[in-house]
């Protein structure tokens, strides 16, 4: 199965992409939906019916087709693995993509190049799947790589745009940025370990078991462990848009809204979580590159926050809020909480995924328009689009019982509770202020879009659309979008309210008196490592064992007496509940009475760091490219001695063409001279 989970949309985007143009909208659509359902219909198949049946801790399955590369004692297999780690990403990866196929069948209707828009998508399935299937880093690196392409591709996908241009080409430079990184990882880990490959082979054990087995190097220290870790996390950061590499992301919203859900959102921007926590064995070994993700993601959590506070284009502030969720990931992997992260990037996927897709509805019935500033006042004219919204506004919030209040609850209280790293309380402190940004500048989207008076049909304020949107056509009374629209909407909201109840704490569940382990935690934990603080070891814990330090210090990373302490842990989920109901309050009064109110300008403007890596890096590069590589290198220097060369030797052709003149008394009197030299030179000796 795992082999057609991955062909069925690489089938659908070679038919597309060949034949779309004379098949028409209905039979693209079908296409590209249909190759998406198969996969999504194997992968759930596998995973219900293969995968889980299997006991606990020897959950995997691998299928091989062919030896990709062979050279001395390199090997790369052209392999899948499904464990609970790639199986939970296939199950949402699959899921929320069908949704996402459907609605942009509505979104993408009469568009001219809908044939080339579905088959880019499908191709990205593809390259999705095999990426988070991929049982060895070079397999994940093609995938990897093959999202980065399918991202440019769309994100420039209205050709006639040349901001839709410079967003493709910002997202493919900066992800290149990243992925340099990554490779010198790579190449690394080979040369530590031998291998490449997650799985043993050919007595060989895993690039992961050996990593298990290494000691852990000490903080602060920079061994080869820390420098894969750090590496890949580099990868990481331009995949996953984190500080510096994510000033990618807000820039690719000038793509078509389908393609911001289903790669900006749920699936590709979380492929850097997905590296550190299938590597969490060698990550878990260097405290420093613990330390560093987790700070990595704490500033880029609350730095985005900020800047989403301000934005106007309802687009942006979505993008925004997709960087700072992907903050708080990278925040658990960084304390040692790698099931919470993955916890966070399943609910994420549907909320944020039904968040932006709700814009697109909100933009398709405002007729193309994409300032916040324009619009208020649309939920008469689009009841359903507000209400499946607001299921995805209180999730993102972290309102019980929706699912992001149990995967933001418990990257929190994990934060606050770890001791894999320094500055735990700081960490959490960071986490939660971000927790307090999210619900207001989510609830001011919310109320400049939904509530207020209308706003649309003049223009108060002389801002035109964005992103090529808006600025013609707002007049038009706003209308509700089309069932092929809504329909995912309602899917997707109904997973944001019931997502999270997988992962419910035990700390919770026994309010209610059911005391059961967090499910989700139980069945991701043979496939993620665990850090054991106490002594500086890291190790798997198997399943169903409990293992404690003589200090009180678990594997976990969190302290044994915190680890079991429920009412500290009811407390910090209080806490985080009233931080969430706080930063909605905050925005309903800040917005309500003043929708259109003024930001700092610091912040709208992104605190200006596009300007800065223009000014220090973007112009000097241009400039220098221009002015020395160009103009002195390329004209005078290379130019110059090619020319020179040429120049040299047209010369000495005109010199001894002279000697050609065609007249034998002349080459008679040249034979004689040069008998007279040589009789001459005999003679003298």
């Amino acid at each position: 199965m795992l082999k057609w989970i991955t062909l069925a949309p690489l089938v659908g985007a070679v038919i597309n992409g060949l034949f779309g143009k004379r098949l028409g909208e209905r039979l693209v659509g079908l296409v590209a939906c249909g190759s998406v359902a198969v996969s999504a219909a194997l992968a759930f198949a596998a995973f219900f019916t293969r995968l889980l049946p299997l006991p606990e801790g020897e959950r995997r399955i691998t299928e091989h087709f062919f030896t990709w590369i062979a050279v001395g004692n390199f090997r790369a297999d052209f392999a899948y693995l499904l464990d609970p780690l790639s199986g939970v990403y296939v199950l949402f990866v699959t899921g929320v993509g069908l949704l996402i196929h459907v609605y942009a069948t509505g979104y993408m209707h009469g568009d001219p190049g809908f044939y080339r828009f579905f088959a880019y998508l499908n191709l990205f399935m593809f390259m999705m799947l095999t990426l988070v299937l991929a049982d060895n880093l070079l397999l994940l690196f093609v995938g990897w790589e093959g999202v980065g392409l399918c991202s440019y591709l769309l994100i420039g996908y209205y050709i006639r745009r040349q901001e839709a241009g410079d967003a493709a080409k910002k997202a493919f430079i900066t992800n290149r940025v990243g992925d340099f990184g990554y490779m010198i990882g790579m190449f690394l880990a080979f040369t530590a370990f031998g291998t490449i490959s997650f799985v043993a082979k050919e007595g060989l054990p895993s690039l992961l078991a050996q990593a298990a087995e290494r000691p852990v190097e000490a903080f602060g220290a920079f061994g080869v462990l820390t420098g894969i870790a750090l590496l890949l996390f580099v990868g990481a950061t331009g995949k996953s848009a984190q500080i510096p590499l994510y000033v990618w992301l807000p820039d690719a919203m000038a793509g078509p809204t389908p393609v911001s859900a289903l790669i900006h959102a749920a699936t590709m921007v979380t492929a850097g979580v997905y590296l550190v926590v299938r590597c969490s064995a060698i990550f878990v070994k260097s405290p420093t590159a613990m330390f560093v993700v987790a700070v990595i993601g704490a500033v880029t959590a609350i730095f985005a926050a900020t800047i989403g506070l301000a934005q106007n284009d309802i687009k942006k502030v979505l993008a925004y809020s997709t960087v700072s969720q992907l903050g708080y990931m990278f925040l658990a992997c960084g304390v040692g909480a790698f099931t919470a992260a993955i916890f966070h990037v399943m609910t994420h996927a549907f909320f944020k995924a039904l968040l932006f897709l709700g814009s697109g509805s909100v933009i398709h019935g405002m007729h193309e328009e994409q300032d916040m500033r324009r619009m208020g006042g649309l939920r008469k004219y689009m009841p359903i689009t507000f209400a499946t919204m607001a299921a995805g506004w209180l999730a993102i919030c972290g309102i019980p019982v929706f699912s992001g209040f149990f995967s933001k609850d418990e990257i929190l209280w994990r934060t606050w509770a770890t001791t894999a790293v320094p500055w735990g309380k700081a960490l959490w402190a960071v986490g939660a202020v971000t927790a307090l940004l999210t619900a207001v500048y989510m609830t001011r989207l919310m109320v400049m879009t939904f509530w207020g008076r209308e706003r649309f049909g003049h223009d108060d304020h002389g801002h035109g659309g964005h992103g090529g949107h808006g600025g013609h056509g707002h007049q038009a009374q706003p209308h509700e979008s089309p069932p092929s629209m809504w329909m995912p909407l309602a899917v997707l909201a109904v997973l944001s309210f019931a997502g999270g109840f997988v992962g419910v704490p035990p700390a919770l569940s026994s309010l209610v008196g059911v005391h059961a382990p967090n499910h989700f935690e139980h069945f991701l934990e043979p496939a993620v490592a665990h850090v054991a603080a106490a002594h500086g070891e890291a190790a798997r814990v198997p399943t169903g064992v409990s293992v404690v330090y003589p200090t009180g210090q678990s594997f976990s990373g969190v302290p044994a007496e915190e680890h079991h302490d429920v009412g500290t842990e009811r407390l910090f989920t209080v806490i985080s509940v009233v931080v969430a109901l706080l930063g909605i309050g905050l925005g309903w009064l800040l917005f309500t009475r003043q929708p259109v109110r003024p930001m700092p300008t610091l912040l709208e403007n992104k605190y200006y760091v596009d300007e800065i890596y223009d000014g220090a890096i973007i112009n000097p590069i241009e400039q220098g490219s221009r002015h020395i590589l160009w103009q002195v290198v390329d004209v005078r220097i290379i130019d110059g001695v090619v020319n020179g060369v040429a120049q040299l030797f047209a010369s000495l052709a005109g010199t001894l063409r002279l000697l050609q003149t065609g007249f034998a008394r002349g080459y008679a009197a040249m034979i004689l001279a040069g008998a007279i030299v040589v009789i001459g030179y005999f003679a003298w000796r």
